[in-house]
């Protein structure tokens, strides 16, 4: 009698493609946007002053690239606008806004970090001219250095706190929050758990892509530029 034939069957592997990242449901998009290029700190001057801060307004420069990161944002779903009480920042966004029809939200916790005696284009100048407390700043990595500045944990529970209160009014959607480079700066390094002056440098009006998921901030992208004259500044690109 004939054996019968037996096979053998082989299982076929799983296999596990590397994934995309996902959003978290109900997570916010904050997109971060540095104000354009503001006007230049003049010697034997000041700047108008809003609650002691600087207010300068936008250059000529400032305006064309407020409108070409207006444009950039037109088709990316904005469902939000925040600016800070400072001039420089509702002038960056107004193209967005007359664009969307979206009444911008002024934001009590955004505005910059208060430079205290170096406030009104002072700071510039010093920048300019080497001060070692410019360099005592950099070295140590905080602002508070600098007379009668805004401390640093008072400045790190600001931004947390601005963060916090967008998320958490627009869960799921994504917001265009127009800002300024060092409490953009700030944020990030939360998020990312660097160094305080790790993310300072984002270029006037570039984006910054921000997940916002309860406890959970994740970075996606940091300083892109693509939209304006001069091209890439950044590592990654995509706003999603």
């Amino acid at each position: 009698m004939a054996q019968p034939v037996r096979f053998l069957v082989v299982p076929t592997p799983r296999s596990f493609r590397q994934a995309r990242f996902q959003p978290p449901p109900g997570a916010t998009h904050l997109l971060l946007i540095r104000h354009g290029e503001s006007e230049p700190a003049m010697e034997g001057q000041t700047f108008p002053l809003v609650d002691g801060h600087g207010d300068p307004a936008l250059s000529p420069e400032g305006r064309t690239q407020a409108q070409q990161v207006c444009d950039r944002l037109r088709g990316e779903g904005i469902e939000a606008i925040y600016v800070s009480k400072l001039r420089r920042t509702a002038e960056t966004a107004a193209g967005l806004v007359a664009a969307l029809g979206i009444e911008p939200v002024v934001s009590p916790d955004l505005h910059e970090v208060f430079l205290g005696d170096w406030e009104g284009g002072e700071f510039r100048q010093r920048v300019a001219a080497g001060d070692p407390i410019v360099m005592q700043m950099m070295v140590e990595q905080r602002w508070d250095v600098i007379p009668h500045a805004e401390p640093s944990d008072a400045f790190a529970a600001r931004a947390h706190r601005a963060v916090d209160h967008i998320a958490r009014t627009h869960p799921g959607q994504r917001v265009a929050v127009f800002a300024h480079g060092g409490i953009i700066g700030q944020i990030l390094a939360e998020a990312t758990g660097g160094r305080p002056f790790a993310h300072s440098g984002a270029d006037n009006a570039s984006i910054s892509h921000l997940v916002v998921a309860e406890d959970r901030w994740v970075l996606r992208c940091f300083n892109d530029t693509n939209h304006l004259d001069g091209g890439l500044t950044t590592e990654a690109t995509a706003l999603t």
